[in-house]
């Protein structure tokens, strides 16, 4: 089969956990298939609406970039000249099926586009970014607040407040220069030298280039993704919350099916339960919606002599954020380490006793839960989304109350108690699903959507 991986950025440049499991899957498929990336990219200083070519891995690569010049609100979700490329891509690569990681940064028209070509479109669903426009986490991040409901109102209050507004007002100002190429150069290169001034022409260009919005644009675009709900012939959600969280926003159960992510195999580690320190480990993005300041929070009260904190991530991708952690950790027993290979995954598994996971946002299926599962470490994590469906309480990890500051303090203080307690918990891991199975298993997914298509009566 050629099949076409359809997601909003990709690696190198971006190394979440949606696009090191896409990877990871399209180079399982490509033993017995054609594979073929399809992302997206925001990069000011090429022209909007470039197309490369690239291979990453071995994985055949087409990256449009897509600027967010737009002339409304609704060009952010369904971008003229993306779409226009997308097409182009379609005719190039000729796939017998496409499978949609994230469409955020390229356009719902896509599965549309499919249909028209008779091909058929299946979709794994790693979050919210199809109902939530300011990034897919339905966490208003301004004022902290936790989306449980799609209220449109506070929509439009949050993504004016989103970087995504400024990347919209930026590429509008940009639109408007005679050098837009020279401008988005001299951004990129203010950015990595001066974050902070970064941010206020951020600010700037937002009022230079003002888009009026109201619920309405947001109840615009989620309308649209209740329509894109039909053009796809099949979603897989890797968590039965996410699964049950789409339902409730009306995907047809009849289309949802609940199948976890498969992962390449990590060795486990032995531990020492009798070393003294307890190593504490954070593993991921450094964003604010990771939560990674609420483990910072929980420290401070636990006994200095009885554990260390290292928390592995990139500095750089949010480089206020990573400031604030920096002056909330200091005098603690904490390490930054840094970012790391993705070939060296476990030797950081091998450094830590237990990993918390202390995210704010409804997680998904974390893909460094399962890692640490492999790796035989226990995990502490916020009884949020996908997380509380991975860790069985008392028996392979410990729950508590998102942002709970003092239930988080209450876990590691007793695992510093009881050193025994979490080696007990990573004996118990469950066994994960390796990602030879998983690209066997969607392997016969595609077989099944497109006999299914192939049954379907012409329009």
């Amino acid at each position: 089969m050629r099949i076409l991986h359809v997601i909003h950025d990709f690696l190198p440049r971006h190394q979440a956990g949606s696009e090191i499991y896409a990877l990871d899957l399209c180079r399982a498929l490509a033993a017995d298939h054609d594979v073929t990336v399809l992302c997206a990219e925001y990069d000011p200083s090429r022209r909007h609406g470039h197309v490369a070519w690239r291979v990453q891995q071995g994985i055949p690569v087409v990256e449009i970039v897509n600027n967010w010049v737009c002339a409304s609100f609704e060009e952010t979700y369904r971008p003229p000249l993306v779409g226009r490329r997308v097409a182009d891509v379609f005719r190039a690569v000729q796939p017998d099926i496409v499978h949609i990681h994230n469409l955020l940064n390229l356009s719902f028209d896509l599965p549309s586009v499919a249909r028209a070509r008779g091909v058929p479109v299946v979709a794994t669903l790693h979050d919210y970014a199809l109902v939530c426009p300011s990034g897919g986490q339905r966490l208003h991040r301004a004022e902290q607040h936790v989306c449980h409901e799609i209220d449109t109102v506070r929509c439009a209050r949050c993504f004016q407040q989103s970087p995504f507004h400024a990347q919209m007002s930026f590429g509008r100002l940009a639109a408007m220069t005679r050098a837009p190429g020279a401008l988005g150069r001299a951004a990129v290169a203010v950015a990595r030298r001066l974050p902070g001034l970064a941010g206020r022409v951020a600010r700037a260009a937002r009022h230079a280039a003002p888009v009026a919005l109201t619920h309405r644009d947001f109840d615009a675009r989620l309308a649209a993704a209740r329509r894109l709900f039909d053009d796809v012939d099949l979603f897989v959600a890797p968590s039965p919350s996410l699964a049950t969280e789409f339902q409730q926003l009306g995907l047809a159960a009849a289309k949802i099916r609940v199948s976890d992510y498969g992962f390449v195999p990590l060795r486990r580690v032995s531990r020492d339960a009798a070393r003294g320190k307890l190593r504490i480990g954070y593993v991921g993005t450094l964003v604010w919606h990771k939560g990674v300041h609420v483990l910072l929070d929980a420290i401070r009260g636990l006994p200095a002599a009885g554990y260390e904190v290292r928390i592995f991530g990139n500095p750089d991708v949010s480089p206020a954020y990573t400031a604030d952690l920096r002056a909330r950790a200091a005098g603690l027993p904490v390490t930054f380490m840094g970012a790391f290979d993705r070939t060296h995954v476990a030797g950081v598994y091998a450094q830590i006793d237990v990993l918390v996971v202390p995210s704010l946002w409804l997680e998904n299926s974390p893909l460094v839960i399962h890692e640490a599962q492999m790796a035989g470490v226990p995990v502490v994590g916020a009884r949020m989304g996908g997380i509380a469906d991975l860790i069985d309480e008392g028996r392979t990890g410990l729950l508590y109350e998102p942002t709970s500051v003092a239930g988080l303090e209450a876990a590691l203080r007793r695992l510093i108690a009881d050193p025994a307690l979490a080696a007990a918990f990573g004996a118990a891991a469950p066994p994960v699903k390796s990602i030879a199975q998983d690209a066997s298993e969607w392997t016969t997914v595609y077989t099944d959507v497109l006999r299914r298509a192939a049954d379907r009566p012409v329009a």
